[in-house]
């Protein structure tokens, strides 16, 4: 063994264990509804040093990498035998997105990527790309995984090389290591965002759902929509309707698409979104709330105006900028709740609250006037509300 081989072994693997065990810290004072925190929860410096390094110094003696990570983000989240997991969209050098485990201990630091990423069974069509798992633990007793399978369009005109289609692909595992595939849930429209509610509904399985024209442009579809499915073995989404509409000149004017499967409260199901609009600098996504009725999941009762969580600082930065996205987040016993959000396609981050705290701002943070003026008005009324409390 080289003495090169001995330093660079050395020194990479202190420098994994000081990131992976690195505490993290709430970013104070904040805005009362969560807490941000300092540090990105899962980065590709998290991979393991084994999954980018050969470790013989017969085969690899400059230490070299041999599988390069470049980014992990858009995970699904559980809660796990005590255990805060996260399912995270690892991609690698090579654009190829696959899923891995990361485990903690307490959901906000000490992250680490369990020893194998996840074999997902391929269908008789192969996916060309996976990404962007949605977990959900159902009454039926299974833990499902919904994530998007895209393939190329076979359609596509000779030479183009990026027109794509995007389907959602459903897997179901009951201990987190062997998964079983289903066939893709079937719909008139390309889905890329579908997540399953976690209880059957009049006795079948539902689905939020967001109907696109495209691969990249929703087009006619008009928002969150919801479906009901008999057998999830087969799966078909006949009927769709929308749920959360999209809106001109709004945060969710060009497309929004469901985040995790929402949290039940004594309110009603708490839902966390993302909405996406158009501007000079491309897309921007941020993260949204609303609430829908306990008896009937599909029927709106609150959306405050505006975004909960929004790119910040450095969070602006990466592979595709001026993105937050989310799929995942917990529910914790105690009624905290962590929030697990994606920046710029690139790291992973966290951010706390509680059920009692989001359903406060979910219930009474003014809704979207649609107008200049209506948001004018909503801020007077608080002002002058002040002025009398002075």
């Amino acid at each position: 063994m080289s003495e090169l081989f001995k330093q660079r072994l050395a020194a990479v693997t202190d420098a994994y264990e000081e990131l992976v065990t690195r505490k993290n810290e709430p970013v104070l004072p904040g805005n009362g509804i969560y807490e941000r925190y300092k540090y990105p929860v899962l980065t590709a410096a998290h991979a393991p040093v084994s999954w980018k390094y050969d470790l013989s110094p017969e085969t690899n003696p400059f230490f070299m990498e041999r599988f390069g990570i470049n980014g992990a983000f858009n995970a699904g989240a559980i809660k796990w035998q005590g255990r805060y997991l996260l399912v995270a969209r690892v991609e690698g050098n090579d654009r190829k997105s696959f899923f891995a485990i990361a485990e903690s201990p307490n959901g906000i630091d000490n992250f680490r990527f369990w020893d194998f990423p996840i074999t997902i069974p391929e269908t008789e069509t192969p996916d060309t790309n996976v990404y962007d798992m949605r977990l959900t633990a159902h009454e039926d007793g299974w833990i499902y995984g919904i994530f998007c399978t895209e393939r190329k369009d076979p359609n596509a005109p000779a030479g183009d090389l990026s027109s794509a289609v995007a389907a959602a692909g459903i897997v179901r595992t009951k201990d987190l290591k062997s998964w079983e595939r289903l066939p893709d849930l079937k719909s008139t429209s390309q889905q890329r965002n579908v997540v399953l509610h976690p209880e059957f509904v009049n006795g079948k399985y539902a689905f939020y759902t967001r109907p696109q024209d495209g691969f990249i442009d929703a087009g006619s579809g008009g928002g969150i929509g919801w479906g009901l499915v008999e057998d999830i073995t087969h799966a078909e989404v006949k009927d769709e309707k929308i749920i959360n509409h999209r809106h001109y000149h709004t945060i969710k004017e060009l497309k929004n698409g469901e985040g995790p499967h929402p949290i039940k409260t004594a309110k009603g199901w708490l839902h966390l979104a993302h909405g996406v609009r158009a501007c000079a600098a491309g897309l921007r996504y941020v993260v949204y709330l609303y609430l829908t009725d306990l008896e009937h999941p599909e029927k709106l009762i609150a959306e405050p105006a505006g975004h909960l969580l929004a790119p910040d600082g450095e969070e602006r930065i990466g592979d595709v900028s001026n993105v937050l996205f989310t799929n995942g987040w917990i529910a914790d016993e105690d009624g905290t709740v962590y929030i697990y959000y994606a920046s710029s396609d690139t790291r992973m981050h966290v951010a706390t609250s509680s059920i009692d705290r989001l359903l406060d701002y979910v219930l009474n943070t003014a809704p979207d006037g649609y107008r200049s003026a209506a948001s004018v008005q909503i801020l007077a009324e608080l002002i002058q509300k002040n002025k009398q409390l002075q």
